[in-house]
């Protein structure tokens, strides 16, 4: 009985730590249910799941980015550059397949790889760094596309997107729940992860433990550039074209996400099952007001709210557990 107990007590924590979101989501499917009766529907559900597939692969290494104290900006524009270039290098110079892809994600990760050696490095603030280099990456993704979207049509290329598993399984929600299970185990199960949560809680603290500040920041901008990298290829395959335009506002989706799941945007705190869940609401919402013929323009103003909410309910929180913590040292 204990055993069983002991195997079930992370997905119990998860759930309670994930209560208020799961009540969220549970009232707009109940909510959407009633009023739009494709709602519920399987070509529907697999849609919404379609469409937030590219928001988590963002929110994973936000989420990361955030538990530590920062954040990224850049992971919109780094989806736009990644997508756009790799496109191009198979239709423009014919480079193969898979060279080209691969160096997509070089450069992805490149692009993190340099954000989290100056912010570890020259101890910038992060917002100002991200902020530089995503107006970078699109520039750059503008310059080598003159501005116009590069059409491919190459099957092995667009199937990475487009394909499904077992004729129903979208292979972009197949990466998502890979990848969903890769980040649960390194930032639960593994050292890494408890490195990320020390520096996230108390900064000198971790310094002081031996903790590799430097290298964890580095590590965790890297690994963000290229999951962002990976979500430009999976979307212009999607698409059938590297579009330089594409990425605008990703980045605050995937915060949105990661706040609206309980990660703390003062850092030391967060759930890769709330970021999911986050997720889950964003793309439940905007699925729900595409259904009623809501426009985009209100969808903006919609999710701007959310965020606004989630950050107030975080600063809550974050007061909350200050004063607990006060009071227990009286």
């Amino acid at each position: 009985m204990t055993r069983k107990m002991e195997r079930t007590s992370p997905f119990l924590t998860a759930f309670k730590g994930n209560i208020g979101i799961l009540a969220v989501l549970v009232l707009l499917f109940v909510a959407l249910a009633l009023t739009s009766p494709v709602f519920l529907t399987e070509d529907n559900l697999i849609t919404v799941l379609r469409q937030i597939s590219i928001n988590v692969f963002l929110a994973l290494g936000m989420t990361l980015i955030i538990i530590l104290a920062g954040i990224d900006l850049s992971v919109g524009a780094v989806v736009a550059l990644t997508g756009t270039l790799t496109v191009g290098f198979i239709v423009n110079a014919g480079i193969p397949l898979v060279p080209a892809i691969l160096l997509g994600l070089l450069i992805g990760t490149v692009v993190g790889f340099l954000n989290g050696c100056i912010v570890s490095w020259f101890k910038l603030p992060a917002f100002i760094v991200t902020l530089a280099t995503m107006n970078v990456a699109q520039g750059i993704a503008y310059l080598y596309s003159g501005g116009q979207s590069v059409r491919i049509t190459n099957d092995a290329y667009t199937t990475i997107g487009t394909g499904q598993l077992f004729g129903f399984l979208p292979l972009p929600v197949l990466y998502m729940f890979v990848l969903i299970f890769i980040f649960s185990v390194l930032l639960n199960k593994t050292k890494f992860g408890t490195y990320v949560y020390a520096i996230g809680g108390n900064r000198e603290a971790a310094r002081l433990s031996g903790v590799p500040i430097k290298k964890v920041e580095i590590a965790v901008y890297t690994i963000t550039g290229f999951l962002a990298a990976f979500a430009g290829i999976v979307l212009s395959a999607r698409m059938y074209s590297g579009q330089p335009s594409v990425g605008q506002g990703y980045e605050m989706d995937a915060i949105a996400a990661c706040v609206l799941g309980g990660v703390s945007m003062a850092g030391g705190r967060g759930r890769i099952s709330g970021t999911v869940l986050g997720a889950m609401v964003i793309g439940v919402i905007s699925n729900g007001l595409n259904l009623l013929g809501v426009s985009s323009f209100w969808q903006l103003v919609v999710k701007g709210i959310i965020i606004l909410i989630a950050i107030l309910v975080d600063a809550q929180k974050g007061k909350r557990l200050n004063f607990s913590f006060k009071f227990a040292k009286n």
